[in-house]
């Protein structure tokens, strides 16, 4: 029985594809993977997070970037293109187009069905391997709910888990709060079919 071998990529080879291609995707340790497409209340969750933190942050030393800019991973040759990131102080560019950085404080995923588990696990394992980075932010977009791993020391994470409209999050690694109401604010939620019983 022969077994299909999934063909590993350099980096390079990766940035040569990603830049003619119709669609993004990540590179994984090798593997080309592609994005799906986004939920409505996906981009606005994701579009109402970068505005907030974009106006609260425009006159302090903090840069903050939205879904198409590339995180370079070099301990795991890996690219990932995060919902929404912030730099403290100067950005460190992969190069002088500056489509990739590699040192965010602050990251920011909306879970979705199919890469919640992922954004979870892997790719925060993959996300610690940064100096730099001091908190993550997991948004749900099927439920007033964020999830918000806070580095307390250098292999230890505190998790606060946040729900309903009355919750704010505190984020601490720019000192900003945000309540959840605000954020989720025409966000309109699937009835599921635990909900019409």
């Amino acid at each position: 029985m022969a077994i299909a071998i999934a063909k590993r990529y350099m980096p390079a080879e990766y940035l040569a594809l990603e830049e003619k291609a119709d669609f993004r995707s990540e590179f994984i340790e090798g593997h080309i993977i592609a994005m799906a497409g986004a939920t409505a209340n996906h981009n606005i969750l994701a579009g109402k997070f970068y505005a907030r933190l974009l106006l609260a942050l425009e006159d302090l030393d903090y840069l903050v970037f939205m879904s198409d800019m590339r995180l370079w991973l070099p301990l795991y040759e890996s690219y990932t293109y995060p919902d929404v990131m912030v730099v403290a102080g100067e950005p460190k560019f992969t190069d002088n187009q500056q489509t990739a950085i590699t040192n965010p404080c602050l990251i920011v995923e909306v879970l979705s069905n199919s890469t919640g588990g992922y954004d979870k696990s892997a790719k925060f394992r993959l996300y610690r391997s940064i100096p730099e980075f001091e908190e993550y932010i997991l948004i749900d977009q099927d439920a007033l709910r964020v999830e918000q791993f806070t580095k307390v020391d250098d292999r230890q994470w505190l998790l606060t888990e946040l729900m309903g409209e009355k919750a704010v999050l505190a984020i601490q690694s720019i000192a900003i709060e945000m309540s959840l109401k605000d954020l989720y604010k025409r966000v309109t939620f699937q009835e599921t079919s635990e909900d019409a019983k």
